[in-house]
């Protein structure tokens, strides 16, 4: 028999270290909380504004990020049905903290044009090989 699964996370084990640490570690939490911050409500409008992002990833990051109180939920009794997500008062919260980290990234970032500038813009690898002694190079 297999053994059972364990919930995503039980209330004694949440805190906001670990919620952070599970959020940042996904690549699909971020992309899928600055679309709702940025309009898009829907599932299926997260999904297509997302390349490479499957509908069984999206339910159940959307299911994850429910249950940590960073999205609400609401669905609406209609044909066909739908739902929407929104964010919560600690979900702005937390988005607003990731946008100032992420103004953090120009000044740490290298200077991409300076380097292009002085091989093409596809080079990067070509020079590297290049400078390697796998392949003639100096080292």
């Amino acid at each position: 028999m297999p053994p059972k699964k364990r919930p995503l996370l039980e209330n004694k084990d949440l805190t906001v270290h670990r919620m952070v640490e599970d959020i940042v570690g996904c690549k699909w939490s971020l992309a899928i909380l600055a679309r709702v911050r940025d309009g898009v409500h829907r599932p299926g409008g997260i999904e297509h504004s997302i390349f490479g992002l499957s509908a069984k990833v999206l339910n159940e990051r959307l299911r994850k990020l429910t249950n940590f109180g960073l999205l609400e939920r609401t669905s609406y009794a209609e044909l066909p049905p739908r739902v929407e997500y929104q964010l919560t008062n600690f979900g702005g919260q937390l988005v607003h903290i990731l946008d100032q980290i992420a103004a953090l990234d120009p000044p740490i970032a290298p200077p991409v044009v300076a380097v292009r500038g002085k091989r093409g813009p596809y080079d990067s690898c070509a020079a590297a090989k290049a400078g390697s002694p796998k392949h003639g190079g100096k080292f």
